[in-house]
């Protein structure tokens, strides 16, 4: 079996082969970007995310932790961090799964089939539950929002030195104010 570090490396040229645009975060091969179209079938689908991907050192041995860098509604992913619930990745990795298989299989998966159960974003969750039509309307209205605002192409494109930060990124990203008229129908 090859080292952690090879194995890491075969699997980020796997994945960058499979056109997926990655993007280094450093040279280290562990923190990256990876812009994640959204599934044909589901109400994501015509939206671009980019998730951060990190690789832990015992990587493929332990999970990738994956997070939306643009925002996404979802009872999964946490609205504000990004953070992903997704018991796969999570819990039931294995070092036979591989990068492709996060961006083919689970995260798409994870956007068909979300698991209320095991929220992040309570709120979403609690209307799903509740009404699940209603839920599908928040999701499409919210959706159309966040791809206006953070999930067009050419906006996920935009060259890494111009969002330099997490800091930068969270201010522009995540302006709460607009949090505020979410789901509102115009006056």
């Amino acid at each position: 079996m090859s080292s952690p570090s090879k194995r890491r490396e075969m699997d980020l040229m796997k994945l960058m082969m499979s056109d997926y645009k990655v993007e280094m975060i450093n040279d280290s091969m562990q923190e990256f970007y990876v812009h994640f179209s959204g599934p044909n079938e589901s109400p994501y689908h015509g939206g671009v995310w980019r998730i951060r991907v990190e690789l832990p050192d015992a990587y493929p041995y332990k999970s990738p932790s994956i997070g939306f860098v643009n925002k996404i509604y979802h009872p999964n992913v946490d609205e504000m961090s990004g953070s992903v619930c997704l018991d796969v990745i999570n819990q039931t990795w294995s070092p036979m799964f591989d990068l492709v298989n996060v961006f083919e299989v689970f995260l798409p998966q994870l956007l068909l089939y979300p698991n209320p159960s095991d929220p992040l974003n309570g709120e979403a969750a609690a209307l799903m539950m509740r009404d699940r039509g209603a839920y599908e309307q928040r999701v499409k209205v919210h959706h159309l929002e966040y791809c206006e605002k953070y999930a067009k192409p050419e906006d996920i494109g935009a060259a890494p030195e111009e969002k330099t930060s997490d800091e930068e990124l969270s201010g522009e990203d995540y302006d709460s104010s607009d949090d505020a008229v979410a789901g509102q129908p115009d006056p």
